[in-house]
């Protein structure tokens, strides 16, 4: 396959697939707060906090890990810049310790910590202010939520990334626009195995551990629990559903596993894992074969996202599932066109459904989507695929996948937005 393809491809999945404890939005502002903590040297004063809408209304109804319960944004970003580690990044509170939760109580209690609504900027967009008498500290992240784009600390940049500088200069810079079906496959099936195996060994690894969780405890509403309590002798398809909701189930109620991420989601994460993982041990596929196949998996999902964005109105939990729904099809010896189809098939059903925070009914949501998913593979395998002209199906996959894309990003801002103001009106 073509090398600049394969560079793309393996920098791609080495980007997205990455540790985060907990829901990633209080992660980040955590993150953002521990790193600015660092850069000033010294526990501040006064916290300010500016957070686009998609990181408050996704930050609302979540627990943050090992915060003893905690909600919202001040509560991530007190903890983290009191007991956070910036060197652990997207795991920043793995480090907490008990005295760290009652010192963030106690603060929250008080003026400490202001958050604000950051209007007109991207969907991704955090900006921590830390004072302490003169002296000031500030760290900007922004369309990752990992992506620390400036630092200045007493009203001097100490740094600032530029992408489009750092590739005129000849750097290396990650080009999402390569994504494409056919190459997928193609590095699928013939890139070295070790360009990708840990990352994605680790994948599962992570997100079973926390679907596991989910089954056995009391996270949520148990979503995954209540379809295998329901079943009467589960089938591969709703075991695949369980397992994804139950991860889900887990990581929204604050349980304190991580979980291996994509497209900046650990939802997505588990909902492109799990279901393939179900599929693999029902049918005895081979380790190299489950793990080639969960990289199709993972590069299907963010070739979608990447024309929507890590953060929007469309519920990522669709694309996770096309994603992984598209690796059973290739894990299972279907052709380009099965595959393809089923994309299709997922994104033409389920494509419309919302993403109002990260909150207990985003482990539906999933449900949901895999179920979509696998049906859209079943009507694939038998020829049946929506046809171009009908709603958004364009007359090849490429197509059809940006115009879904063109819709969760730009047909659906004024949902977010009334979204967001629904959300608001209780507090």
């Amino acid at each position: 396959m073509n090398d600049c393809i394969k560079e793309q491809y393996t920098a791609i999945l080495k980007s997205e697939l990455i540790k985060a404890l907990g829901c990633t939005e209080p992660i980040a502002v955590a993150y953002a707060a521990a790193k600015a903590r660092s850069v000033l040297g010294t526990m501040p004063d006064h916290c300010v906090v500016r957070c686009s809408g998609n990181i408050v209304k996704n930050v609302k109804g979540v627990t943050v890990p090992n915060s003893g319960g905690m909600k919202g944004i001040g509560a991530a970003a007190v903890l983290g810049l009191v007991g956070g580690d910036p060197d652990r990044e997207l795991s920043v509170l793995q480090s907490v310790k008990p005295e760290d939760i009652e010192k963030t109580a106690e603060l929250l209690k008080t003026d400490f910590c202001k958050a604000e609504l950051a209007e007109g900027v991207e969907n991704l967009y955090i900006d921590v202010k830390l004072s302490k008498g003169d002296e000031e500290a500030s760290v900007l992240l922004k369309e990752k939520h990992n992506n620390i784009v400036k630092i200045t600390k007493n009203g001097e940049t100490v740094f600032e990334k530029n992408d489009e500088k750092n590739k005129a200069a000849g750097a290396f810079v990650i080009d999402r626009s390569t994504l494409n079906m056919k190459d997928i496959i193609d590095y699928a099936e013939n890139a070295a195995l070790s360009e990708f195996e840990d990352l994605v060994q680790t994948q599962i690894d992570c997100n079973l551990a926390i679907a596991k969780e989910g089954l056995t405890k009391d996270y949520g509403v148990k979503v995954g629990q209540t379809l295998l309590e329901y079943a009467g002798g589960p089938s591969v398809q709703i075991k695949a559903r369980a397992y994804a909701a139950a991860g889900s189930d887990a990581r929204m109620s604050g349980c304190p596993l991580p979980v291996v991420i994509n497209s900046g989601s650990g939802n997505q994460g588990i909902t492109v894992s799990m279901p393939l993982y179900i599929y693999a041990l029902h049918y005895n596929i081979p380790r190299e074969r489950m793990l080639r196949a969960l990289a199709l998996a993972d590069l299907v999902a963010c070739h979608q996202k990447r024309y929507i964005g890590n953060l929007s109105a469309y519920c990522g939990a669709v694309s996770a599932a096309a994603g992984s729904a598209a690796g059973i099809a290739w894990m299972l010896g279907k052709d380009y066109k099965v595959i393809c189809d089923t994309v299709t098939n997922t994104i033409a059903t389920i494509g419309g459904m919302v993403c109002d925070g990260a909150k207990p009914s985003c482990a539906a949501k999933i449900a949901s989507a895999v179920e979509t998913a696998l049906t859209s593979l079943n009507m694939a395998e038998n020829g049946r695929v929506f046809a171009p002209g009908e709603g958004i199906v364009k007359s090849d996959i490429e197509g059809t996948i940006a115009s879904v894309g063109r819709m969760g990003k730009t047909g659906m801002k004024s949902t977010d937005v009334e979204i967001l103001n629904i959300m608001l009106e209780d507090e």
